[in-house]
């Protein structure tokens, strides 16, 4: 069942998740240069301020780092969890490049293998590996 005509919405998707960060130019370096993501959009927002969007390639959400605020700081659990194909293999490379992840990949009966890591300012993500 449809229930945008009872709401009145008209939401089709998730676009993107904000994070924010420190220094947007130093997460930019982290997502793209350390998690192979693309960098899809750096905008202008006046005020020396940017809109800048990272993802995976070929996904369809992205990731915005935003610039930390005192409301909005950075070091943050963001709730996201990214798809792997390896997540062994992801461990692996991500510590290879002097990221700072768990000491190992997380296995659990029934549950898929996983891993957290923390971007250049402490906030956290984890890798789950897709069946």
């Amino acid at each position: 069942m449809n229930d945008q005509a009872s709401t009145g919405t008209q939401i089709t998707g998730l676009r993107t998740v904000a994070v924010p960060v420190t220094d947007q130019d130093r997460a930019v370096a982290f997502y793209v240069g350390k998690l192979g993501f693309e960098k899809r959009l750096d905008a202008p927002l006046g005020g020396g301020q940017r809109w800048i969007e990272v993802a995976p390639p070929g996904a369809e959400a992205t990731i915005a780092l935003v610039a930390s605020r005192p409301d909005a700081p950075a070091g943050v659990d963001t709730g996201i969890r990214l798809a792997s194909g390896d997540a062994a293999a992801d461990h692996a490379a991500l510590r290879g490049r002097g990221a700072d992840t768990d000491p190992e990949v997380l296995r659990w009966p029934g549950v898929p293998p996983m891993f957290t890591f923390r971007d250049q300012d402490g906030n956290r993500l984890v890798i789950v590996e897709q069946a």
